[in-house]
C-alpha cells in the first residue's frame, strides 16, 4: 500500500463514499473537489492522456505509477534512511540510559530525592540526550512522517480529480471519453465495477502489504499491533467503498497500491538500499524476499 505506507486512507473514506453519489455534493467535500490541487491533477491527467495517446485506463495506470515513482519512492527511500539511523541509535541510547540511571540514583541519594523526583530528573535528562543524538545524526523521527504528509494529499487530490472527470464536473467531453475508456470487464470508467473484481483485488493487495509489514523480524509494541489490526480492517472496509465509486477511481487505487507494494519490496533489496545510501542495520537480511515468503508461509500454513 501503502508503505504501510501504505496509510492515511481513513481520512478519505467519507470522501470516496460521497463520490459514489455523483453530481456536485455540497459542504466540505464539494469545496475540496473544486480546489486548485484537484484541478491541477485533472489538467495533468488530461495532458498525459493527450500527449501519450493512451486509452484512459492506461493513462490512469501510467499516471499513478509515474507519481509513485517520481514523488513517493524518493521519499520512501529517505524515510528508510532515517529509520535505519534510528535503529542503529538504539544500542547507544540504551547504554546512555543505563549510565544516566546510575548517575541519577547516586545524585538522588546525595540530595535525598524521592523516587518520584528521581524519575522526573531521569526522564527529563534522557529526553535531552536523545534529542541531542537525533540532531547529531540528523534523524528526528518526525522527519520520517514526510512521506505520509505528501502521499495522503496526493492520493486524495488525484482521486477527486478522477471523480470529477467521471461525473462530468471537468467537462462533458472528458466524461464521454471516460465512459468508453476502460478495458476488459470495466469498459465504462464512469460506472462502479459491478463484478467487484477491482475492489476485491484492491482489498487483497492491501492486506498483502499489511501482512508483509507484520512479518518483519522486529520487536512490535502494543500500539504497532493495534495499528496493524486497524489497517487489516481498513483493507477490508475499502472493498465495498471501492465498489461504490467510479471504476476510474478503483483502478487508480489498485494501481497505486500495486506500485506501493513494488516500491516496498524494492526497498528491501540490499543492492537498492546501498544505492540509496541506507545504512545497514542489525535487522537487515541478505535474503529479504526469501524471508518474507518463509514468514508468510509459517504464519498462515496449517499446523498439524
Amino acid at each position: 500500500m501503502w508503505r504501510l505506507a501504505r496509510g492515511g486512507r481513513p481520512v478519505t473514506v467519507a470522501a470516496v463514499v460521497a463520490a459514489s453519489a455523483g453530481g456536485s455534493p455540497g459542504g466540505w467535500y464539494g469545496w475540496l473537489a473544486q480546489t486548485a490541487p484537484v484541478h491541477w491533477a485533472e489538467g495533468g491527467l488530461v495532458a498525459l492522456q493527450a500527449a501519450a495517446g493512451l486509452p484512459w485506463w492506461a493513462a490512469i495506470v501510467c499516471g499513478g505509477a509515474a507519481l509513485r515513482t517520481a514523488v513517493t519512492l524518493p521519499l520512501a527511500a529517505h524515510q528508510s534512511r532515517l529509520l535505519a539511523k534510528l535503529e542503529n541509535l538504539q544500542p547507544e541510547i540504551k547504554k546512555l540510559s543505563e549510565r544516566l540511571r546510575y548517575e541519577v540514583s547516586v545524585r538522588g541519594k546525595q540530595l535525598g530525592w524521592s523516587d518520584k523526583v528521581a524519575r522526573f530528573h531521569f526522564k527529563r535528562n534522557l529526553r535531552r540526550i536523545i534529542t541531542e543524538l537525533y540532531i547529531r545524526d540528523n534523524c528526528h523521527p518526525f522527519k520520517a512522517t514526510l512521506l505520509v504528509w505528501v502521499q495522503i494529499p496526493m492520493w486524495v487530490f488525484v482521486s477527486l480529480a478522477l471523480r470529477n472527470c467521471s461525473v462530468g464536473a471537468l467537462n462533458s467531453e472528458v466524461k464521454e471519453q471516460f465512459s468508453t475508456g476502460g478495458t476488459l470487464w470495466f469498459t465504462d470508467l464512469t460506472a462502479p465495477d459491478s463484478t467487484w473484481i477491482l475492489p476485491v483485488s484492491l482489498g487483497l493487495l492491501n492486506l498483502l502489504i499489511v501482512e508483509i509489514f507484520a512479518s518483519q523480524k522486529m520487536e512490535v509494541s502494543r500500539f504497532q499491533k493495534l495499528a496493524t489490526n486497524f489497517f487489516r480492517v481498513l483493507s477490508v472496509v475499502m472493498i465495498p467503498v471501492a465498489a461504490t465509486v467510479p471504476s476510474s477511481m478503483a483502478l487508480y487505487w489498485l494501481s497505486s497500491s500495486f506500485m506501493g507494494l513494488s516500491h516496498n519490496l524494492l526497498l528491501r533489496s540490499p543492492t537498492f538500499r546501498r544505492l540509496c545510501c541506507i545504512p545497514r542495520t542489525k535487522s537487515d537480511s541478505d535474503t529479504p524476499y526469501r524471508d518474507i515468503v518463509s514468514a508468510l508461509t509459517t504464519r498462515y500454513s496449517f499446523k498439524k
